[in-house]
């Protein structure tokens, strides 16, 4: 079993199950630096990493405006409708 844990500040902790895993990525990955310093570095060398190991990936760059606040409603939806799957880069 696997447990999630959630940093935000909820008084009522909501339940959230993981989301199946498909058995090979294809398609459009969206990377999405949330504009903390260095997300560019990890992004920078997955985007090396998918370029290598899965050349049939597209991957698509996508930044927060700031790392304060949660993405904007639109960004959400442009990834949404143009990307499988995302990653998101936290660093410091």
């Amino acid at each position: 079993m696997v447990q999630i844990l959630d940093p935000t500040d909820e008084r009522v902790p909501v339940k959230r199950e993981l989301t199946p895993r498909p058995e090979h990525i294809t398609g459009t990955v969206g990377f999405l630096d949330i504009s903390k310093p260095r997300g560019n570095v990890l992004l920078d060398r997955l985007e090396e990493l998918f370029n290598e190991r899965l050349p049939g990936v597209e991957v698509r760059r996508y930044a927060k405006p700031t790392f304060t606040k949660p993405a904007p409603e639109d960004l959400r939806k442009k990834i949404a409708e143009e990307c499988g799957f995302v990653i998101e880069a936290l660093a410091d």
